[in-house]
């Protein structure tokens, strides 16, 4: 494994890039010491499906979620300022 310090990774960022994409693993390093890994970016194309994974059955929704109290829908709707006006 070869660390490319600092300095020499911001002049020569497009080089390692090149690297990179090539499929050499690209440490950057601090003082001597690794700090960061420049890897080839995996851009996942297919859509994700929802319930699946670690959060499947553990979450639910109420049926009312999305409804609103009454008092609340009257100060949305500016129907609470006109009950106001006439009283």
């Amino acid at each position: 494994m070869q660390i490319t310090n600092i300095s020499d990774a911001k002049a020569s960022l497009s080089k390692l890039i090149e690297k990179v994409l090539e499929g050499d693993e690209v440490i950057i390093g601090k003082a001597g010491k690794p700090v960061a890994k420049l890897v080839p970016y995996d851009l996942e194309t297919s859509p994700r499906q929802l319930g699946v994974g670690n959060w499947h059955g553990k979450i639910w929704l109420a049926d009312d979620f999305d409804e609103l109290p009454e008092e609340i829908e009257q100060l949305f709707t500016g129907e609470a300022d006109e009950d106001e006006s006439t009283a």
